[in-house]
């Protein structure tokens, strides 16, 4: 098919949920992807936080393509090596003692909020509310639709699922007031992604822990997006400090195959029993491993300290750019955002006509993404075409 029939195809067949330029990406390499037109584009957006090691990265093909030789799906009914070797790895290199595989961030965000009200039904009187913030993302299935923030996104669906309610982020006072002796448990992103790049004070997140510790409620950190290196370090908690109850994961761990995982404390482990949840394509041998390629380079300490100290200088040339139109830069390691005095969506179409693909995170902020494996160069190409197409829409 060529470009054309591709684009009228689904026009004609497929759900109208995404708003797509008229681009069909035929390939990509490393930083870049390549079009039915032969451009060439640096990405900037890694399939939102996704292509962790970049496009076509040989070990992540080679790894693929071996167990595509061998074996793809048995599902959850049986043991495979590949799911194995990660949950072990994911165990023994974080906080917590037990994982749940299944195929997304939203359902990794299911999970956690299931498991919470069961722990709470268990242990704790039967308490079932649950606190998230403004400005929160977790997902659009109705569970984690129900404790993300944005009307746009709620009210065609609502009603959704009761007992959770919102207190404004970074606001330890209205957090703290939020959760009571009926909480059982609070979701909050060390760094929010979707709603603007917006890092938690190490204040609000120590807070939010000695409240949760105080009325025996369980802290959940969304770290789909902002976890597994994306800050710099291996998890977004180890920026802050302060230890969750539950974790979720999502976007990077397969490098492009879906995957989420829900990281328990063996606390909230004791209480879930074979049959309480379940997914059938969950981890499966293919994508695990992809995934374990993945994990092996990000959590190595050189890798991490790359991608600290490119994120430290993607800031600084975004904050030493000198332009009205930026208010304020913001993010840790390779998630960053720039609020700007102007909507982002024409910044991002411009950038793209120029060959840089960006995001957006809300009505005014672009956001960055980059592959964990960029370089200095392509930052200063990336900022330079950023800043011209600031530049040129005043």
């Amino acid at each position: 098919m060529d470009k054309q029939a591709i684009i009228q195809a689904e026009a004609d067949y497929v759900l109208h949920t995404y708003n797509r330029p008229e681009i069909v990406f035929t390939h990509g390499k490393g930083m870049f992807l390549y079009d039915s037109d032969g451009n060439e584009y640096l990405d900037f957006t890694s399939g939102i936080a996704v292509t962790a090691l970049g496009h076509s990265d040989p070990d992540w093909v080679t790894a693929v393509s071996q167990q595509a030789t061998q074996l793809t799906h048995v599902s959850n009914l049986f043991h495979t090596a590949p799911q194995a070797q990660l949950a072990q790895k994911l165990v023994e290199n974080s906080f917590a003692d037990k994982v749940f595989f299944c195929n997304s961030g939203a359902e990794a965000n299911e999970a956690a909020l299931k498991f919470a009200r069961k722990v709470g039904k268990t242990h704790h009187d039967g308490k079932t509310k649950i606190v998230a913030f403004t400005g929160g993302f977790h997902g659009r299935t109705m569970g984690s639709l129900s404790a993300t923030y944005k009307s746009q996104y709620r009210d065609p669906f609502a009603p959704l699922v009761p007992g959770i309610t919102f207190a404004p982020f970074n606001n330890l006072s209205a957090a703290q007031e939020a959760i009571t002796e009926d909480t059982c448990a609070v979701i909050v992103e060390p760094i929010q992604g979707e709603g603007g790049v917006n890092p938690a004070t190490p204040e609000f997140l120590h807070g939010l822990h000695a409240a949760c510790h105080a009325h025996k409620a369980l802290l959940i950190f969304d770290e789909v997006q902002c976890g597994l290196g994306r800050t710099g370090t291996l998890w977004a908690y180890q920026q802050f400090g302060v230890l969750p109850n539950i974790m979720t994961l999502a976007k990077p761990l397969a490098g492009g195959l879906p995957i989420g995982a829900t990281l328990v404390t063996q606390a909230v482990a004791n209480v879930i029993k074979p049959g309480d949840h379940g997914s059938t394509f969950a981890a499966g041998p293919l994508v695990c491993a992809a995934a374990n390629v993945v994990f092996d380079k990000v959590k190595q300490p050189n890798f991490l300290q790359t991608v600290q100290e490119n994120g430290a200088y993607l800031k600084h040339r975004l904050q030493t750019l000198e332009l009205e139109q930026i208010v304020e830069v913001r993010g840790h390691g390779l998630l960053v955002g720039i609020t700007i005095n102007q909507p982002a969506a024409p910044i991002m179409t411009a950038a793209r006509d120029k060959g840089v693909l960006i995001l957006t995170a809300g009505e005014d902020v672009l956001r960055l993404a980059p592959a964990l494996i960029v370089n200095r160069e392509e930052i200063d190409t990336a900022v330079s075409a950023i800043a011209a197409c600031l530049e040129e829409n005043i």
